[in-house]
């Protein structure tokens, strides 16, 4: 792709050159706008700022072809710092560096597009002061990772910008070489044919369905290591569900009645980033993961 005008007035003009590794919008932008993240030119796209030739594109997947003339239209940042909310923390653990807590089903973690409010950053301003101040972006303050709306389960944060340096990089190897290990408990549709194995396969979002995940080769790479816990059967005897014990290597990213994924962080294992103490937690299943749990073993 080839850049054919200035960043002038925060308006990006790019040529498609056909020698891009993927046609689709978002990968194109981001492999040649290196000073836009890639989630930024994703909400750019959504938010109808982005054009190929005279038509406005708001799907991420949409294909250019060699030639296609894409426009960026860049809004003014906004330094827009979260403000602190009274929104009740379940915290297992906390000191001067950081701050552990077993999240919620419901609770976004920082504030985005239609969740600008009520989210965990919220709750951690407001918890712990100034302390978090400019740690991570001031969309992100402290954290260094993130669980689904619906995901429940353990997540740190950090309190300072030492601790948030430490943190980053033990996420970021993902527990190769330190001791950093994330789990967690997961119910799924089906039994295995083995009690323990390693999926291995590049995530990335669905080309058409945005709310689903998909394994195209282009995706990032995602290794979990599980193994069964339990097995459920249905009325007639025959297996229908298992609760899965999951490893993360690497990472991206239900029934009906529980309104949402059966998916819970129960297990955080990291190394302290002042002591250097090996510090573990684990969270016991939330009450609904409990009742699906309860009604599985009655039988469907």
């Amino acid at each position: 792709m080839e850049q054919n005008a200035a960043n002038s007035g925060r308006r990006l003009e790019v040529t498609v050159t056909g020698e891009e590794d993927s046609n689709r919008l978002d990968r194109v932008l981001a492999g040649s706008l290196r000073e836009l993240s890639r989630s930024r030119l994703k909400a750019l796209i959504l938010a109808g700022r982005v054009s190929v030739g005279s038509a406005l594109i708001r799907d991420p997947a949409y294909h250019v072809a060699a030639g296609d003339t894409i426009t960026i239209d860049v809004p003014q940042a906004v330094a827009a710092e979260p403000a602190g909310e009274d929104i009740a923390l379940d915290i297992v653990y906390e000191d001067d560096d950081i701050i552990v807590i077993d999240k919620p089903s419901g609770l976004v973690v920082h504030p985005a597009a239609g969740h600008e409010t009520g989210t965990l950053v919220n709750a951690l301003i407001a918890h712990c002061g100034a302390s978090l101040s400019g740690i991570g972006g001031v969309r992100r303050p402290g954290i260094v990772h993130r669980l689904d709306k619906d995901t429940t389960g353990l997540m740190v944060a950090a309190k300072n910008d030492r601790a948030h340096q430490s943190l980053t990089a033990q996420f970021a190897d993902h527990g190769r070489t330190g001791a950093m290990r994330r789990g967690y408990m997961a119910f799924v549709w089906g039994v295995p044919n083995r009690q323990r194995g390693t999926v291995d396969a590049p995530i990335d979002r669905h080309p058409h369905a945005r709310e689903k995940m998909a394994v195209p080769e282009s995706g990032r790479e995602a290794v979990t290591h599980w193994e069964a816990q339990e097995s459920f059967n249905g009325r007639d005897g025959k297996p229908v569900a298992t609760l899965l014990a999951c490893q993360l290597e690497s990472s991206r990213t239900a029934l009906a009645a529980l309104g949402r994924q059966a998916l819970h962080a129960y297990l955080l294992v990291l190394q302290h980033p002042k002591t250097g103490e090996i510090l573990h937690w684990e969270s016991p299943l939330p009450k609904d993961l409990l009742l699906l749990q309860n009604a599985l073993r009655a039988t469907l």
